[in-house]
C-alpha cells in the first residue's frame, strides 16, 4: 500500500508492506545515503518481514545531511504512532547504512526528550551500519549508540570497509543496551559476497531480523 507522509511542505513516499492477520508490532525501514526505499534487500527484508506477520513500512528521505533524515524518521515514527489503521503497541526502527545512523539518531533524541521512557519504540536493527568511513577508523560513529537502551542488532558484513569487524565489537562492548551483532561472513558494506548470489545473502539477513525480532517480542510479552 503506497502511502506520502506530510514532512513540513513536502511528502515523504512510503509503502506498507501489510501481513494478512492485523500485526502488533510494526519495523520502520529506511535506506543508505544512496538510493530509496525500492533498494532490493529492503524490498526483500519488507516482503519477508509482511509473509511472516510483521508490518513493514519503508520511505524515501533523500539528502546526506544525517539531521534532514533523522528528522524525517521522526516524522514517519509520528505518523505511524497515530495511524488508526495500524494501532500498533510498537515499533523497530531499521535502517540500512545512513539509514541506521540516522534511526539511531532518532531514538536517542526521543529517548532524550521523553523522560519517562516511550515504550513505542521496541529496538534498533542496524543493517550494515557506517561505523566509521572508508580507511577512516579514527573517527567513530558511535556517539547514538552508546545513548541506547533500548535492544539493538547488528547485521553487518565481516569485510565491510565502513565497519571494521574489531571496532563495531568494541563498541558494542562499551553499549549500554542489550546487544547483537550477527556478522555475514566476507561480506562487504554493500552485503556482496563473492560465490553466493544476492537472493541467498538476503534470505540469511532476513532469517536474522525476523528472528530477533520475534525473541524481543516474546521477551516484551512476558
Amino acid at each position: 500500500v503506497k502511502v506520502k507522509i506530510p514532512f513540513g511542505n513536502k511528502y515523504l513516499d512510503a509503502v506498507f508492506s501489510v501481513p494478512e492477520k492485523k500485526s502488533t508490532y510494526g519495523v520502520i525501514l529506511t535506506h543508505g545515503a544512496g538510493g530509496d526505499m525500492n533498494f532490493p534487500h529492503l524490498v526483500s527484508l519488507a516482503a519477508y518481514l509482511a509473509t511472516h506477520g510483521v508490518l513493514c513500512l519503508r520511505f524515501t528521505c533523500k539528502g546526506l545531511n544525517i539531521a534532514y533524515r533523522a528528522k524525517a524518521f521522526k516524522t514517519v515514527v509520528e505518523y505511524l504512532k497515530l495511524s488508526d489503521d495500524c494501532k500498533l503497541s510498537g515499533v523497530f526502527l531499521a535502517g540500512r547504512s545512513m539509514g541506521s545512523r540516522a534511526a539511531a539518531s532518532v531514538i536517542r533524541q526521543l529517548s532524550q526528550e521523553d523522560d519517562d521512557g516511550d515504550d513505542f519504540i521496541q529496538g534498533l536493527v542496524c543493517l550494515s551500519y557506517p561505523l566509521h568511513r572508508p580507511k577512516l577508523q579514527s573517527k567513530l560513529r558511535d556517539e547514538d549508540l552508546l545513548f541506547i537502551r533500548c535492544p539493538v542488532l547488528f547485521v553487518s558484513g565481516s569485510a565491510d570497509e565502513m565497519c571494521e569487524k574489531k571496532l563495531l565489537e568494541g563498541v558494542a562492548s562499551k553499549m549500554k543496551a542489550p546487544k547483537k551483532i550477527h556478522w555475514i561472513d566476507k561480506a562487504n558494506h554493500g552485503m556482496t559476497v563473492k560465490g553466493r548470489t544476492t537472493d541467498d545473502v538476503m534470505e540469511e539477513i532476513n532469517a536474522q531480523v525476523f528472528s530477533w525480532l520475534r525473541e524481543n517480542i516474546e521477551l516484551e510479552h512476558k
